[in-house]
């Protein structure tokens, strides 16, 4: 009678596993066994793998694990389940794994020779003959545990936690007292951490080198698991270092190896107050654990490495201000989008010149990913290389595209064969400040436009000139906009993020943003604090740096304030625009900065008289003169009895003169409108050029008028 004819007598089957090959081959009884058609045939690995359960088979690939590093024998108990995951029937599995010999294949190939045979699940307090009893109740309690095991393993974000979740674990039936997790670093065994000991116990095996006769050194030299169930199986196998296990009074001890990725990492102690024999159940189970916590390990390094990096990187790359400005004060905020990387694509800056002045800059590369914030670190360093070389902002803001653009072309040939990424632009806004005269010379390259804080506490959108943004093309001009800050103004840089956040556009952000640059402080830094809050709500970062929690888009804010302010019953609000010849789209501009000087004035029909006297006056020295015209409007006074005066001055000596026009004239109505509308109207002769003015007085009665004057 054949072997196979035996065994099949005796219901057990044969198979074969080549691992490297990734194929079973079965006899006619492992195949009924295994819910097959019962034949000999030669299967995928994956449809023989479909048919164990799931948990029994985590188990039995460490046990087949642990007998490939020790040459043993793999035994275990498997759960036969057919197409829709219900048990048939429960097997031993009895295998020995044995190394190809053969030319081609690989060192760790090898086949797996086995039996299987059906067992009968042992009732609750029945004893198998040869291993510890192993009953339903005891099954379902490791399934469970298991699963606990994993998905709070899995759920651990740090090396603390994943230690902290080992020492909490309780294995049914044979719960260890005590764990330590080993490490390697070099030629030396250190410890990791530690459970169920004494603060100082882990002194002697602190830093062990790895060829002392101590178990978690020869795991981690060999990545074989070693079993001690008893104090003398302790002592016969390592006398140098038992006295050192002595003191802690156990029975038995489990080391094994914490692999990941192929490489032997540490080891992991688990220590018994009990005597525990170590069966093919148990070791399954410890098996299962050690691979589970070495994936979290794993995990926990690469998060805790990737945070470090993230924080170097922040570090480095943190918007910082300089040294203070004398008569003038500065506060900042950095809040990126959150994440891991903590590094967006904002940025502020502050850049003493070598003419003793102050550049301020704050920009906005395009996205929030980790070329977001290099292009952003390496166009920093430009604009300050620029910046320091003494050119004007236009000229510094026109070198810094050309270099963001050759920077994006660079990115593109780097990435090869891959799908080409789109050039990335980045707004930005450049201010060269003068601290003696309160001036500010802006370049706006694309980038929202700042915001000047008068005062008395009025906010009012300073519309500069400006071009595209940075990097879009290699030759863009970017003019130049003075604005003065009188004694006592303030001045808020952003980017969009404090603006657009929530669902906001442009209006609406500044509309959500205005009470808070109105309401009075006398810090700077409480500004700042109240800007963020006002979008993202309460934080306790008073300083530059990251929110905990997520953000829509990066944020960055930079305000300055000239000090010596008058006190605020008798500050002025005070805005200068200037508006060339070649641009006569900015009498618009002059149009809504003052209509933003009067946004709380009592008579909305005098804010509209003045409006349209701003246009009659700027757009007659655009026509009838061949120079610039300079506005300077000023509102000064208490509320409700406040005085507006808004002057149009120009280079030409020719005086204006008052005419009649006819019914279909097209000109000539401007001094006649002013006449009308104005409380005081007046045009002076300068020493070069003159200027026209208007007074506008407010009252308590709107449509009221205190009649025209002429000086």
């Amino acid at each position: 009678m054949r072997t196979e004819e035996v065994l099949a007598a005796i219901a057990t089957g044969l198979w074969r596993w080549d691992n490297a090959a990734g194929t079973v081959t079965l006899d006619a009884e492992a195949a009924r066994l295994l819910g097959l058609p019962p034949e000999p045939g030669s299967y995928r690995e994956a449809a023989v793998r479909s048919r164990f359960h799931p948990v029994d088979w985590n188990e039995i690939y460490g046990v087949v694990n642990l007998a490939v590093a020790e040459g043993s024998l793999a035994e275990a108990r498997l759960r036969i389940v057919d197409e829709r995951g219900q048990v048939l029937r429960t097997v031993r599995s009895r295998s020995k794994p044995v190394f190809r010999t053969d030319e081609d294949a690989d060192s760790e190939a090898y086949v797996l020779y086995g039996t299987l045979q059906e067992v009968a699940e042992p009732q609750p307090g029945a004893t198998d003959a040869a291993h510890t009893p192993i009953t339903g109740d005891w099954r379902r309690s490791r399934e469970a545990f298991l699963l606990d095991a994993g998905r709070a393993l899995a759920e651990a974000r740090s090396t603390a936690e994943v230690l902290r979740v080992a020492g909490s674990l309780s294995m049914p039936g044979f719960s260890p007292d005590g764990l330590a997790v080993f490490g390697s670093a070099g030629e030396r065994l250190t410890i990791i951490g530690h459970h169920g000991h004494n603060i100082g116990d882990e002194e002697p095996f602190t830093d062990m080198p790895l060829d002392t006769d101590y178990p978690a050194a020869e795991v981690v030299r060999t990545g074989r698991a070693i079993y001690l169930p008893s104090p003398d199986e302790y002592r016969r196998r390592y006398p140098a270092t038992w006295p050192l296990a002595r003191r802690f009074g156990r029975q038995s001890w489990a080391f094994l190896p914490l692999v990941s990725s192929g490489r032997t990492m540490g080891a992991w102690m688990a220590g018994f107050q009990h005597p525990v024999g170590f069966s093919p159940d148990e070791r399954a189970v410890l098996s299962t654990v050690a691979r589970m916590l070495a994936q979290a390990l794993a995990r926990a390094g690469v998060a805790e490495t990737e945070r470090e990096l993230s924080l170097g990187l922040q570090r480095s790359m943190m918007p910082t201000l300089g040294p203070e400005i004398p008569g003038m004060t500065v506060a900042a905020r950095y809040v990126p989008t959150g994440g891991g990387l903590q590094v967006g694509g904002d940025w502020y800056d502050m850049i003493p010149l070598p003419n003793g002045r102050i550049a301020l800059v704050i920009g906005d590369v395009q996205g929030h990913d980790v070329r977001a914030a290099g292009l952003m670190g390496q166009l920093r360093i430009a604009l300050r290389a620029y910046a320091s070389e003494g050119h004007r902002p236009d000229a510094v803001l026109a070198r810094a595209s050309r270099f963001l653009s050759g920077l994006t072309d660079a990115y593109e040939s780097v990435e090869g064969d891959k799908e080409p990424a789109a050039p990335r632009f980045a707004t930005c806004l450049y201010a060269e400040v003068d601290p003696e005269a309160g001036t500010l010379d802006i370049a706006r390259a694309g980038h929202p436009d700042p915001v000047v804080i008068s005062a008395d506490g009025t906010a009012v959108i300073r519309q500069t000139a400006g071009g595209l943004p940075l990097g879009i093309e290699t030759d863009s001009d970017y003019p130049t906009t003075r604005v003065v800050l009188e004694p006592g103004e303030t001045i808020m840089l952003c980017t969009d993020g404090l603006i657009e956040t929530g669902g906001h556009d442009m209006a609406t952000g500044w509309t959500r943003l205005r009470p808070v640059l109105e309401k009075p402080v006398e810090d700077l830094e409480q500004l700042a604090d109240a800007l963020v809050q006002a979008v993202h709500g309460p934080t306790s970062h008073y300083t530059t740096g990251p929110l905990a929690d997520r953000r829509e888009d990066d944020i960055a804010v930079l305000v300055l304030r000239r000090e010596s302010a008058p006190a605020p019953e008798t500050a002025a609000r005070r805005s200068v625009l200037t508006i060339a010849q070649a641009e006569p789209e900015r009498i618009s501009v002059g149009r809504q900065l003052v209509r933003e000087l009067l946004h709380d004035w009592s008579d909305p029909e005098q804010v509209d008289s003045a409006v349209l006297m701003v246009s009659e006056m700027a757009t007659n020295v655009l026509v009838h003169t061949d120079g610039d015209a300079l506005m300077v409007a000023e509102v000064s006074g208490e509320q409700g009895q406040r005085r507006l005066r808004v002057e149009v001055a120009d280079a030409s000596d020719e005086l204006p003169h008052k005419r009649r026009p006819g019914e279909m004239a097209s000109s000539g109505r401007g001094l006649v409108l002013m006449e009308m509308l104005a409380d005081a109207w007046g045009v002076d002769p300068r020493g070069e050029g003159k200027s026209i003015w208007f007074e506008l007085y407010e009252s308590d009665e709107p449509g009221e008028f205190a009649g025209a004057a002429v000086s």
